[in-house]
């Protein structure tokens, strides 16, 4: 009996090593991963300085208005004035939406509800007209 305890023993430490080295791969595999995700994250950033710098260049006040002048001929492009803008008046909004009413005999949401005729009266709260319980004569 004891031999048979032995052996089962060292069967379930043997599987647990395994399974621990097995899970220390994926790991490291893992790790891995993050590494190379990280390093991907580090280029773009590097790639979206260096184009935000070349934008930045090549948007120079003083390199468009010279582009501006060489094709003045051909774009016709004039400072931009406030005259060229026109009034808030001047926009056609759409109307606003109808709101939706109850239909006649209905109450809405925001009226209070009907009290009955017995009811006291609440201080500060004035009561609405009497209701016609259906059990009353």
């Amino acid at each position: 009996m004891r031999a048979l305890l032995y052996t089962v023993t060292v069967l379930i430490v043997m599987g647990l090593a395994f399974w621990a080295y097995r899970e220390n791969y994926r790991t490291q595999a893992a790790i891995d991963d993050m590494n190379r995700i990280q390093r991907d994250i580090g280029g773009l950033r590097e790639q979206l300085g260096v184009l935000r710098a070349e934008w930045a260049y090549l948007n120079r006040p003083e390199r468009l208005r010279d582009l501006v002048d060489l094709n003045f001929a051909r774009l016709k492009l004039v400072p931009v004035q406030a005259g060229q803008f026109g009034a808030v008046n001047n926009v056609d909004y759409p109307p606003p939406p109808a709101p939706d009413l109850p239909p006649e005999g209905e109450p809405d949401a925001f009226s209070d509800p009907p009290v009955p005729a017995d009811a006291p009266a609440i201080a500060g709260r004035p009561r609405s007209r009497p209701v016609q319980m259906e059990n009353q004569p």
